[in-house]
């Protein structure tokens, strides 16, 4: 019973000390709104850069491409949210969200509605894309999300000849769910997805003429994620310890006296 008792304690000890580990793993995205960018760009080399959490604003006509970019990382679930403010009197118009990982692949929504009719003279549109979970690695064929950057299109796909050139304003929101270890995989990139980041980590000397090469210079808060370690470390050694407890109980339970019985005790 004593080595009972002191697993018993152990396994408290561990699970008091997971949970805050697991506690500070939860995405805290920036509220920030000052900085946030109000301009977007018209191309994935101009893409204008925002942190998640963040609203990014931007001003523009009717057929115009709009760029935004952001970093995700391992084991995130983004979701991209967008409003477009239309013009007082318009026709019927078709808009769409597109997401591209740092290869510039268009990733899929697992749900949402990333395209969206607006009846004719509707004040607003709005459109959401929640992607896939970011993984650590990939099969090179696969078309998994991968941490990175990540960019965001928006741009009108179905719009009268008259409705061309029309004003419009625009917002993009991204929020992101940590999935935690049931995301994990056994593997790594060397590098996350980010424009330049060959550029950066091959630059040692600091110069001027190589860091301004850089193109991307936004990441997480709190760097980039190795991609070993996940909360699946904890939940192994806490099902391990339940395993030795669970051995030893019943061994207690089932051991008897240790006699069989109707043998009479050695005199």
């Amino acid at each position: 019973m004593r080595v009972i008792r002191a697993l018993s304690a152990a396994l408290l000890t561990l699970g008091l000390g997971a949970a805050p580990a697991a506690a500070d793993a939860s995405p805290s995205p920036s509220q920030d709104t000052s900085a946030a960018p109000t301009r977007a760009g018209t191309s994935f080399r101009t893409a204008t850069e925002f942190e998640q959490g963040q609203r990014a604003t931007a001003s523009g006509s009717t057929g115009d491409y709009l760029y935004w970019s952001f970093p995700a990382d391992t084991g995130q679930r983004p979701t991209v949210t967008a409003k477009v403010k239309l013009p007082d009197t318009h026709a019927p118009q078709t808009w769409q969200i597109d997401v591209y990982d740092g290869l510039r692949r268009r990733q899929a929504c697992q749900y949402e509605a990333q395209t969206r009719t607006a009846a004719a003279d509707a004040a607003s549109v709005e459109l959401a894309c929640a992607l896939r979970t970011v993984r650590a690695w990939s099969e090179p064929w696969a078309n998994d999300p991968l941490p990175g950057t990540y960019y965001v299109r928006l741009t009108v796909t179905g719009v009268a000849a008259s409705d061309l050139g029309l004003p419009v304003d625009s917002e993009v929101r991204v929020d992101s769910k940590d999935i935690g270890g049931s995301a994990a995989v056994d593997g790594s990139l060397a590098e996350p997805l980010v424009p330049g980041i060959a550029t950066r980590s091959g630059s040692g000397s600091g110069d001027e003429e190589e860091s301004s090469a850089v193109l991307a210079g936004l990441e997480p808060e709190d760097g980039w994620a190795s991609g070993w370690w996940s909360d699946r470390w904890v939940w192994t050694a806490v099902g391990g310890v339940l395993a030795a407890l669970a051995g030893v109980a019943g061994y207690a339970l089932t051991r008897g006296s240790g006699r069989p019985s109707g043998v009479p005790p050695a005199a």
